[in-house]
């Protein structure tokens, strides 16, 4: 019987199995993985469809990672069911493998609403490699390309189409684009860089119906907006989001919300059984609360943290929050914590936006704590003041050199230096 048994091999998955290996070297671990080659970079998926980087320069791993690290590694297989009370996963084609530990780092699915037309050839997700290779070998042959969603993935997405050369239409529910992340100033910023890139921007709305070529009605040929524009296009790719996949804790005991439910340790409410990643709600040290965050970084700190524990090894996840770091069509953005605020009564904002120089920089202070920043074209002050927000620091006296642009660590006093970086400052 495997003493550990991961399913999922993406970021969550593989902090789990180092995590793992660092307390137990003998334990024997099963990883389970619907993807050939699992051990690459999500975030550079872009790359892959753009010409930037091929497949070598997306592993986050080394090709004998898992030999290294002596684990079983089920590539290529799904698994399907799990049995809490004797301890199995079924996998397709009928077999099973049994656990002592068991981790879910399925991480998400792209979400695909039901639109009419959307089953025809030249309609895509972009959340895999195999999407983004599909994706990268039908550009060849096209010219125009819609893109559903404006957020961070339809941003990225249009980026690398533009980058290959096609005339792309973005397509936008919301009023503005990246809304999760930007506030509507900082939005129309970004919006400005992306037009004059020469991609077309339609926001408060959505594809209706996507049509087919004259000659041959299985090909895509454009897409109806809800507006009533038709867009003539080679592609339509549906960038809107992810959603977690959950399917294998349906039916079972896995309490769950809107992902699975884990505590600080990444433990779920049945014993021996543990979540981390994007399928996962863990702990956003901004909000006080668990909440789905499908960034990388924290799935794998999340991941390292189950791994700790399902080792014996007692960790504790200290939180994330939504952070997106990003240059798409040479725009630099940082953008932490709370963009939006509903409540601006419970909440303070200090704006300063240079039109004329492209520069904004936004912080969201509540009770003189930062809960929220915004940089765009000027980032260098990004870490000092994530480590305010992060340490919970009361700023303030220190409201008046936030924005300022000779801000940065020696503005600090003397004494929250020492605190927040220990041992290397005086």
């Amino acid at each position: 019987m495997p003493k550990y048994v991961i399913v999922g091999a993406s970021a969550a998955g593989i902090g789990a199995v180092e995590a793992i290996r660092e307390v137990d070297p003998v334990g024997t671990v099963t990883v389970i993985s619907d993807e050939q080659c699992p051990q690459y970079s999500r975030p550079m998926i872009s790359d892959l469809v753009s010409g930037k980087a091929n497949f070598d320069k997306m592993m986050c791993r080394e090709g004998e990672f898992w030999q290294k690290n002596d684990v079983q590694a089920l590539t290529g297989r799904t698994a399907v069911r799990i049995n809490l009370a004797e301890k199995w996963v079924a996998l397709d084609k009928g077999a099973h493998v049994t656990f002592e530990k068991l981790l879910i780092a399925t991480g998400g699915k792209p979400f695909v609403p039901k639109i009419e037309g959307s089953e025809k050839e030249g309609v895509f997700t972009f959340t895999t490699v195999s999407d983004a290779e599909s994706l990268a070998a039908k550009i060849e042959s096209a010219k125009t390309a819609v893109v559903i969603g404006g957020g961070l993935i339809g941003v990225s997405v249009t980026e690398a189409l533009v980058k290959r050369g096609l005339k792309v239409t973005m397509v936008e529910l919301k009023d503005n684009i990246l809304s999760l992340i930007l506030d509507p100033t900082a939005s129309e910023m970004v919006e400005n860089v992306i037009s004059d890139a020469g991609v077309t921007i339609a926001t408060g709305q959505t594809v209706q119906r996507i049509l087919d070529k004259p000659e041959d009605d299985n090909v895509v040929g454009g897409a109806v907006l809800t507006g009533g524009e038709t867009v003539p296009c080679d592609l339509v790719i549906i960038a809107i989001g992810v959603i977690p996949r959950m399917e294998l804790v349906s039916g079972t005991d896995v309490k769950t919300n809107r992902g699975i439910i884990v505590d600080k340790l990444m433990r779920t409410n049945v014993p021996d059984v543990y979540a981390s990643g994007d399928v996962a709600e863990a702990y956003d040290f901004v909000l006080g609360e668990n909440r789905l965050l499908p960034l990388w970084p924290l799935a794998q700190q999340e991941g390292k943290v189950a791994g700790y524990n399902m080792a014996g090894k007692k960790a504790e996840y200290p939180g994330g929050t939504a952070m997106s770091a990003l240059k798409y069509f040479g725009i630099p953005i940082i953008s932490i914590g709370i963009a939006n605020p509903r409540e601006n009564s419970a909440y303070e904002i200090l704006v300063k936006h240079e039109p004329e120089r492209d520069l904004y920089r936004k912080i969201v202070l509540k009770d003189n704590v930062i809960v929220g920043l915004t940089l765009v074209n000027d980032i260098e002050r990004a870490g000092v003041l994530f480590h305010l927000m992060k340490n919970g620091v009361n700023v303030k006296r220190l409201k008046q050199e936030l924005l300022s642009e000779d801000f940065c660590l020696a503005t600090l006093p003397r004494s929250l230096r020492r605190k927040l970086y220990p041992g290397e400052y005086g």
